[in-house]
């Protein structure tokens, strides 16, 4: 048999040598932390808690150095009290491993609360502090743009986050521009980066709102939302600014200070869009409303006009007969001076609605010229070319058709 360490090559399989499976080596090494680890009680804090569909909770629990997954299954413990993040806690049961993952976790058994933990109590003093100076008064929170052109994007620009927000984006109301600003979201650097992106985006003029934001993840992961320099930069912050951190049941302290809290990204996405959207739909029952007023109008002159035709001034002698006609002729004027304002008036208001969907169409840019290419199979636009790579395949679109090209 060769020897790896000294000749760089691996060692060569024996006859005598045991071979094996993956499912098999997983299963011995349950075993062994089974004979010799056995049952334990391990204290931490909780940085992630969820509770599955099927009943199950499955934790993290951590302290300064590591982190321990856990299970509690269905109807095994009876809790007292709410497993959520940053709550110490004092957990005892075996240590397994589970096979489709290939990582260890402890199955718990009893569980017992026994304190916040320190980032739990960071989090408090500082949603305190900020509360005393009035940073989360409602009176001082801003609404959202209802017609806002573009739309500022302060998070990773790998994660899921952006992609929910464009595809939300161009599916409700595709002429609203998304303006990422890419920043670290977790980690060393992040809150300075949040920060700088925040910044940036209130300096440029063409700018409506931002959203600022992250996906889920544990308590750690999340936490440059919870930093000060980070709630300050919101607060000052001259556009508006939509909080979308995390998951439905997350909240930090960036929730808080922001002018909204948007649930998801995608909800966020979707707030910055409803107005126009709503504009788009109200545009038939606006059109309706429209003739209808006319339709009254022309009837409530009509009616007046036959009124006076009947009168009995029109019976008397010739001359109050004349005045009459007079009468009915300035009348006549005035209704129709007042039918072609009122016909001007809501024409060009509909012209104008329309004539502001039609600019902002992608259809009405291509035709002044603009083209769009993308990645062939890959919607979203390419906005960087050092982004593509030799070998992609591209396709560009202009007002007329579509050209495929290979980049080179």
């Amino acid at each position: 048999m060769l020897n790896s360490s000294s000749s760089g090559f691996l060692p060569l399989v024996t006859q005598t040598d045991r071979v094996y499976s993956v499912t098999e080596l997983t299963a011995l090494i349950k075993q062994i932390l089974a004979d010799t680890v056995g049952e334990v009680w391990v204290e931490g804090e909780i940085s992630k808690s969820t509770l599955a569909a099927s009943g199950h909770r499955y934790l993290t629990i951590k302290d300064e150095n590591a982190v321990l997954d856990c299970v509690i299954w269905k109807n095994t413990v009876r809790l007292d009290f709410k497993p959520d993040a940053g709550l110490r806690v004092r957990a005892y049961g075996h240590v397994s491993v589970y096979a489709p993952r290939g990582g260890y976790q402890l199955v718990i058994t009893q569980i017992t609360a026994i304190g916040i933990g320190p980032l739990e109590v960071a989090f408090q003093k500082l949603k305190e502090k900020l509360l005393r100076e009035g940073l989360f008064d409602e009176a001082r929170k801003r609404p959202i743009p209802a017609y806002p052109l573009r739309v500022g994007v302060v998070t990773s620009p790998t994660g899921a986050v952006i992609q929910d927000i464009r595809r939300t984006v161009a599916a409700r109301f595709p002429a609203l521009e998304v303006v990422l600003h890419p920043a670290k979201v977790q980690g060393e650097g992040a809150r300075e980066d949040i920060v700088a992106g925040i910044e940036a985006l209130n300096a440029r003029a063409d700018i409506d709102v931002l959203i600022v934001g992250r996906g889920g993840g544990s308590l750690e992961d999340l936490w440059p939302f919870n930093e000060e320099m980070v709630a300050r930069a919101i607060h000052a912050s001259r556009l508006p600014v939509i909080s979308a951190v995390g998951h439905e049941v997350d909240f930090t302290i960036a929730d808080f200070v922001a002018d909204l809290r948007a649930a998801t990204p995608t909800m966020a996405a979707q707030m910055v869009t409803e107005g126009w959207v709503r504009a788009r739909e109200q545009m038939p029952t606006l059109s309706r409303r429209l003739e209808r007023a006319i339709d009254r109008l022309l009837q409530t002159r009509a009616q007046r006009l036959e009124r006076l035709t009947m009168s009995h001034a029109l019976r008397r002698p010739a001359d109050l007969f004349l005045q009459w006609s007079q009468r009915v002729d300035e009348t006549a004027l005035r209704l129709m001076r007042t039918l072609e304002q009122e016909m001007r008036h809501h024409t060009q208001r509909v012209a104008s609605l329309q004539g502001r969907l039609q600019a902002l169409s992608p259809e009405q840019v291509l035709q002044r010229g603009y083209s769009i290419t993308r990645r062939e199979g890959d919607p979203a636009a390419l906005r960087d070319p050092a982004t593509v790579r030799a070998g992609d395949r591209l396709v560009t679109t202009l007002a007329g058709g579509t050209i495929r090209s290979i980049a080179e």
